[in-house]
């Protein structure tokens, strides 16, 4: 398979039709290929999430970043958008679910997609990658070290959200979990009652828990990226898609 691959800036309608601001990057061979959409983490949609994205890409899936702060206006730093939006509490919980549903559809109609979708989210976005699979039909989800889907925020936490617990009945697809054992948000305690959870609803879930890894392990240009916990992470999550997402 060539690992060529074409990536670039696209729009496309969110919730409630808005135009969002997207990054895709898709491989420029003629086969049949699965979606994944990438769920940015709460910093915002920046290079390091892009890396990721083009990533996904050279692995032979189409993928696409949509830019949940799209709305703070064109022309906006990324982080100026960044901070309005976590000034306000973050993204609305049902204004996320549209944006995730926006880019599933994009990503299902370009040429070669084989109709099967993934969602993959880091920090804030992996809460909400869980939450996309327990409110939209997909195919796969990955939670990279999502806080408060099995707890609510401390009082006085900036991030206006609650726990997903409520919503895991409705979990519609296999989920792979990669945390770390450092990590105080969410800390091995919110991931066992997690794991819990969803073993007593019979829910198809992997979660893996890494020993000297905090919060953005996966996040090479910053201090807390941990090498032996992302490079399993990362074959982890190959491993999970190429199962849940081929042909």
């Amino acid at each position: 398979m060539s690992d060529a691959i074409w990536a670039g800036t696209v729009s496309f309608a969110g919730y409630e039709g808005a135009e969002l601001e997207g990054y895709l990057a898709r491989p420029l061979g003629g086969f049949s290929r699965g979606g994944v959409v990438v769920i940015h983490h709460l910093p915002g949609y920046d290079a390091g999430t892009k890396e990721i994205v083009r990533r996904f890409a050279v692995q032979g899936y189409a993928a696409v970043c949509p830019n949940l702060y799209s709305r703070e206006g064109v022309g906006v730093s990324p982080d100026d958008q960044a901070a309005a939006v976590r000034a306000r509490g973050g993204v609305p919980d049902e204004q996320l679910v549209g944006d995730v549903a926006g880019g599933a559809a994009y990503l299902n109609s370009l040429e070669h997609a084989n109709g099967k979708i993934g969602v993959i989210g880091y920090c804030s976005g992996g809460r909400q990658a869980f939450l996309v699979a327990c409110s939209l039909g997909i195919d796969a989800a990955v939670d990279c070290y999502g806080a408060f889907v099995a707890s609510d925020p401390p009082a006085g936490h900036p991030l206006k959200v609650r726990s997903l617990l409520p919503k895991a009945p409705g979990l519609s697809c296999p989920v792979l979990g990669l945390f770390g054992e450092e990590d105080s948000f969410p800390a091995p305690a919110e991931v066992g009652v997690l794991d819990a959870e969803l073993d007593r609803l019979g829910k198809a879930h992997e979660f893996h828990v890494y020993p000297g890894a905090g919060h953005a392990f996966f996040s090479v240009d910053r201090p807390a990226y941990r090498p032996a916990a992302a490079v399993d992470g990362w074959k982890r999550i190959f491993a999970f898609f190429g199962r849940h997402l081929a042909g």
